[in-house]
């Protein structure tokens, strides 16, 4: 798997220093997993947002789902979730999708009330998550947004297992010849491949279960609960 060339243990600690809001220097002073750390002695979190649309510069989340996990268990009783109130109106197309309406969100808080709270729960932990551009693309966006400075933090990305994978089984001549082209890495046609149950996508909670288990299947027929997480988060 391609890896960013950099520890984020140590990007961390340059963060915390450099880092204004008091919220993203709590968050940062809180240390990492080192790189060398065993997948079954790392304390993961699988996070999933609904946002308004697809650009993070100017869409805005608007629903957050999250639950811890290890190798072994997913921890549902600890599960977070929250609505969140956009600035603006909801768009048609993003109503349709994550089925949230205006209704939904009229006593929802702005993301600023739960930030802190947000922050405190991910901090020092390891998100997991499917397809990395929304989840950590859009709260990089929002904190720039908010508060001049952004969010970088590693995550192990499901969905760029599942597109490795299906690289190395459609690679080769012979496959070329034979037209074999690499599968849908999408969250439910990815479960799908390891026999894991269907769940109603575009609900944050349910998302974030659903790439938990996702996870736990890959480690299970790709890798090793040994395996270093340096091996997997970018």
């Amino acid at each position: 798997m391609s890896k960013q060339n950099l520890d984020w243990f140590e990007q961390h600690q340059h963060q915390a220093h450099n880092a204004i809001n008091p919220w993203l220097k709590s968050f940062f002073q809180t240390a990492l997993p080192q790189s060398g750390t065993l997948l079954k002695d790392t304390q993961l979190l699988a996070l999933d947002f609904e946002t308004t649309g697809l650009d993070a510069k100017k869409d805005e989340i608007i629903s957050i789902g999250l639950v811890p996990f290890d190798m072994n268990r997913i921890y549902l009783k600890q599960s977070r979730s929250w609505l969140i109130k956009p600035k603006k109106k909801l768009n048609t197309d993003s109503v349709v999708i994550h089925g949230i309406t205006h209704s939904d969100l009229e006593d929802a808080p702005d993301l600023n009330k739960i930030l802190p709270e947000f922050l405190e729960t991910i901090a020092g932990k390891i998100c997991v998550v499917h397809y990395r551009q929304i989840e950590r693309d859009f709260l990089n966006a929002t904190f720039k947004r908010r508060f001049g400075e952004g969010i970088v933090f590693p995550v192990i990305d499901t969905l760029q297992i599942e597109w490795e994978q299906q690289r190395k089984i459609s690679s080769g001549v012979w496959n070329r010849l034979k037209g074999k082209r690499p599968a849908s890495v999408r969250l439910g046609a990815s479960r799908t491949r390891y026999n894991l149950p269907a769940y109603t996508p575009h609900d944050a909670l349910v998302d974030a279960i659903a790439t938990a288990e996702l996870l736990q299947a890959q480690v299970s027929h790709l890798y090793s609960d040994e395996t270093l997480l340096e091996e997997l988060w970018v």
